[in-house]
């Protein structure tokens, strides 16, 4: 348990984790499990919510042909960690620093947990759109996140997409792969930041594009509704998909100088080794394709370099 991890308060520790895993998503339970299966002290610290929460039926994830939703994924992955010794306790890391022997010590309601490694899967945090209801919609399935995910879902169906930028276009453009009846909506108060390229494509593949006013999207009962649109008129849509970006949970990583990118992902090595020694970083944290597969992958990759960096010999 957390309590014999951690100190009493005077800063003695009565034990000395083989590796602090910080994010309970796919991407840490899979290290976990991994880790565990090692045979090493793991513990995985997690606020109590992940991104893949979000996900009403998984159809993409190898293995679950009748697809499966992101809360009974997560549960499965949980109990298969605890099946190996891992430790999966309920917190959020305040801090995370060298100690003088080299190894880490985290930060947890004031207490230091300490590990000879780290493993960040932190992830990212979906930027919301302006709409209301917003859990509700995501949960029935209106409001996406991931055309990469479930765009095949999409096939002949009245898509949108709602966001600013080039990144918005470039996700309108990936969904007419599934359908001819895509829209690409711009909110009306952050203008409209297409390169005259991007707008070309966009009108070459047949996407309408038109703009909406900040908080105008509403539900009904039959689908998504965007009022207020420029032309005056309703638009309703079988699906929308959410594209503002995502923002990188990346502030311990940063706090230990370890390199990371213009947007907060951190730059890894082959065996998913950060540039600081003996910190490791998988999933969302890491690349853009925001998969939970990748996160497994990297999560694989990261654990087993873990456990041949650690000495061999059994405690």
């Amino acid at each position: 348990m957390l309590a014999s991890c951690l100190s009493s308060g005077g800063g003695e520790m009565t034990e000395l984790l083989d590796c602090l895993v910080i994010g309970g998503g796919p991407a840490g339970l899979t290290a976990s499990i991994y880790l565990g299966r090692f045979r090493r002290r793991v513990t995985v610290i997690d606020k109590g919510w992940s991104r893949a929460e979000w996900i009403t039926l998984s159809h993409n994830l190898p293995g679950f042909p009748n697809g499966i939703s992101g809360p009974v994924l997560l549960e499965a992955m949980r109990s298969q960690a605890r099946r190996y010794g891992a430790s999966l306790q309920k917190g959020v890391v305040d801090a995370l620093h060298r100690t003088d022997d080299g190894r880490f010590a985290a930060t947890i309601d004031g207490v230091d947990l300490r590990a000879d490694t780290i493993l960040l899967a932190t992830g990212v945090i979906e930027n919301k759109p302006p709409l209301p209801h917003l859990a509700d919609a995501v949960k029935r399935g209106l409001i996406r996140t991931c055309p990469i995910c479930d765009g095949y879902e999409a096939i002949g169906k009245r898509a949108a997409v709602l966001g600013a930028g080039e990144h918005a276009a470039a996700e309108t453009l990936f969904l007419r792969t599934y359908s001819d009846r895509v829209t690409l909506l711009l909110p009306a108060d952050r203008g409209d930041a297409l390169s005259e390229a991007t707008r070309r494509a966009l009108v070459s593949a047949g996407v309408i594009i038109t703009h909406v006013t900040v908080g105008a999207v509403s539900l009904d009962d039959n689908g998504v509704v965007a009022l207020e649109v420029e032309d005056g008129k309703t638009h309703r849509f079988d699906l929308v998909y959410s594209a503002f970006g995502t923002t990188s949970q990346s502030q311990l990583a940063k706090a230990l100088d370890s390199r990371a990118d213009a947007s907060g992902r951190l730059f890894v090595d082959e065996h998913q080794q950060t540039s600081v020694k003996g910190l490791y970083a998988a999933g969302d944290l890491v690349r853009g394709l925001n998969q939970i597969a990748v996160a497994d992958g990297e999560a694989a990759i990261a654990a087993t370099a873990i456990h041949n960096f650690l000495p061999k010999t059994l405690a």
